[in-house]
């Protein structure tokens, strides 16, 4: 998907995940959030998880994305929740992101490990800023049960074992998790649905009208056809070993 298209189809939602208000609510009660705690979100989107555990638990953060229109509601977010003076959000690649060592307490990477080319690769962009007992937060896809033979699949997913085993070999434990149900992954999938038919509709013109709808009609059916019964998602809670 290109940026322009992750924009258009996510302009609706201020998670941009498979993931409930209440169920990142709950996500912020397992971290054991403190005034003061101090969070790096990369591929933070739209910033909403940095903005409400600020404004809930007094953390300071900083977010980083590649979408300027994520980050402009970012910031309004973070101005409508009182909290613009906690949290800073940058805009560049999170993948190259310099941050300094040690640095913070949670490092988090949510639906997003395209960042490291996968999610092995993000589990070492998020070595280096998080301080030692510091929590690693990773939203990631995972199989329920394995996809029908004939489908071709383009992304690298494995069961929830796998998963875990991923994170061992990246160094790190799986403590707790959050997982989204059919119910979070319907209202994101479908809302996006919503979302990008109502654009088309006051868009008709737009250059990029036609390979829109080509994306939603290629989108729409592998959901319904297999990835609503086989696939998962979830942040993963993790520390790092050793």
């Amino acid at each position: 998907m290109s940026l322009r298209f992750h924009e258009i189809s996510e302009g609706d939602r201020r998670i941009l995940n498979p993931l409930s208000e209440d169920k990142l609510a709950l996500l912020g009660r397992i971290c054991h959030i403190t005034p003061g705690t101090r969070h790096l979100d990369l591929a933070c989107g739209k910033g909403e998880l940095l903005s409400t555990w600020a404004a809930t638990y007094g953390l300071h953060g900083v977010g980083m994305d590649i979408s300027h229109v994520f980050l402009d509601a970012a910031r309004k977010r973070a101005a409508e929740l009182g909290v613009s003076d906690q949290v800073t959000f940058v805009h560049g690649d999170a993948g190259a992101y310099e941050a300094e060592e040690n640095a913070f307490d949670i490092v988090s990477c949510i639906g997003a490990t395209w960042i490291g080319g996968g999610l092995s690769g993000t589990l070492d962009l998020m070595r280096r800023p998080l301080r030692p007992g510091g929590l690693a937060l990773v939203g990631e896809t995972y199989w329920i049960t394995p996809p029908p033979s004939d489908v071709d699949v383009d992304f690298d997913a494995t069961s929830l074992a796998g998963t875990a085993e991923r994170l061992a070999a990246g160094g790190y434990e799986l403590v707790e998790m959050v997982l989204a149900s059919q119910d979070d992954w319907d209202r994101y999938v479908a809302s996006q649905w919503w979302t990008i038919t109502e654009w088309l509709r006051a868009n008709p013109d737009d250059p990029d009208a036609p390979a829109m709808r080509d994306f939603l009609d290629r989108s729409r059916r592998p959901y319904l056809e297999y990835q609503r019964r086989h696939l998962g998602w979830g942040v993963f809670v993790t520390r790092l070993t050793g």
